[in-house]
């Protein structure tokens, strides 16, 4: 069938004026290549933009903007592959940006140090040298401190506090995100978590410090879908063989303190840019550490289980007024992290502690983002890519107008 050109321009110009207008399905995550990552501290097993002081020893790679104070004895990079090594800067599996004291063994790749060298540092199949740090630690902590703000971002699962027992559940087979409240991270002595094997679960919380210790912290588990059970994780033991924790992101934007009780093995890694990190005197944190200075001693260590998950870009929402715009009083969309007077990330929609709760309490984990701007309310659609909605609403819109005007010019041609 052959279509005149009038028509083929208002079909076209229609096409793409509402193909632009037809709201895409809402993404868990943008596509692969819009991944956020760590930056330089991914490649790091304990990244710390301050002082370090700590033994026994670090799996992984271990990079200090400060001082490392390291007496006692300590070990760094013994689970490192050989590629892991390659990608880290000059190679160094240990950079320290000042001063490093103490009787330190560098397992495997190289290592540098700026300032004074106290004590015995050697590196088993490279060398450990004096010289600039190949890290701009300022710089890499601003980007942190950024993607930390920005992760605060409830999802579509569900929490529960019964009791002491807190249980964190995901369906979404790319991303879970969970914002605790006060009440619920400190009450839960024991966490559980159930998400899909493959997905990133990030667990966030806006307080200014969380104490493990105080809140009689006693276990992590994580759902298992071969063995149908809870696992208490560990280096010998992991749900999915490990593949859970891998993608468990804990944040912690706002706290300038963060202890982990003695004992306990947290499972995946912690991103907590202002905190002064307490690994306790035994345990250790099955992931990487990026805090803003760290301790620890005794049995207490950083296992090497790098964050291999894929964070969210930052997202753009649309949104369509409702009918009867919602009232506000802090003129901040519902649903969405709102900014306090300190500057500090507190997420509105969160459930807050209520004077007389029961032992069981149900915790929505994710009311969906609302609105864009202040004023605007309503069911609106994540999604990525926004930027190239105007360009193509127009572009239709003026092909749209030049069919009609060729559609017009051809009639009064025909009479």
């Amino acid at each position: 069938m052959r279509i005149s050109v009038p028509a083929a321009a208002l079909a076209l110009g229609g096409s793409l004026a509402l193909g632009a207008l037809v709201a895409p399905t809402a993404l868990a995550t943008p596509a692969a290549e819009n991944c956020r990552t760590f930056g330089v501290a991914n490649l790091y097993g304990e990244f710390v933009e301050g002082d370090d002081t700590h033994t026994p020893d670090a799996e992984g790679a271990v990079a200090i903007g400060g001082n490392a104070d390291f007496t006692g004895g300590f070990s760094v990079g013994n689970e490192l592959t050989a590629d892991q090594v390659a990608k880290l800067p000059g190679g160094n599996a240990l950079v320290v940006g000042g001063n490093l004291t103490g009787n330190v063994q560098v397992m495997k790749g190289d290592g540098v140090y700026a300032g004074k060298l106290t004590g015995k540092a050697e590196a088993h199949a490279g060398k450990v040298v004096q010289g600039p740090s190949p890290i701009d630690f300022t710089a890499e902590f601003a980007k942190l401190r950024s993607l930390s703000a920005e992760l605060v971002k409830p999802g579509a699962g569900t929490m529960t506090l019964d009791g002491t027992k807190l249980t964190l559940t995901g369906t979404d087979a790319t991303l879970n995100s969970f914002v605790l409240p006060k009440h619920v991270l400190t009450g839960a002595k024991e966490f559980y978590l159930k998400v899909p094997v493959g997905s990133v679960t990030v667990i966030s919380s806006v307080e200014d410090s969380y104490d493990q210790d105080q809140a009689g912290t006693t276990g992590f588990f994580l759902w298992d879908e071969a063995a149908k059970t809870y696992v208490n994780d560990d280096k010998q033991q992991s749900a999915a063989g490990g593949q859970i924790r891998a993608k468990l992101l804990w944040n912690f934007p706002n706290a300038t303190k963060v202890t982990k009780k003695s004992g306990n093995a947290w499972p995946g890694s912690v991103l907590a840019p202002n905190a002064a990190f307490d690994l306790g005197s035994g345990g250790p944190v099955n992931g990487s550490v990026i805090a803003k200075s760290l301790t620890g001693k005794g049995g207490a260590e950083t296992h090497h289980y790098p964050f291999t998950g894929c964070l969210p870009a930052t997202t753009v929402v649309v949104t369509t007024p409702p009918t009867t715009p919602a009232p506000s009083t802090s003129g901040t969309p519902s649903g969405t992290p709102s900014a306090s007077t300190s500057g500090k990330p507190t997420p509105s929609g969160t459930p807050t502690p209520g004077g007389s709760a029961g032992p069981s309490v149900a915790v929505p984990g994710t009311p969906a983002p609302s609105a864009s701007a202040p004023g605007n309310g309503g069911g609106g659609l994540a999604f990525t890519g926004v930027s190239g909605l105007l360009p193509l609403t127009i572009g239709g819109v003026l092909v749209l107008g030049a069919g009609v005007g060729i559609a017009v010019a051809v009639r009064r041609r025909s009479r």
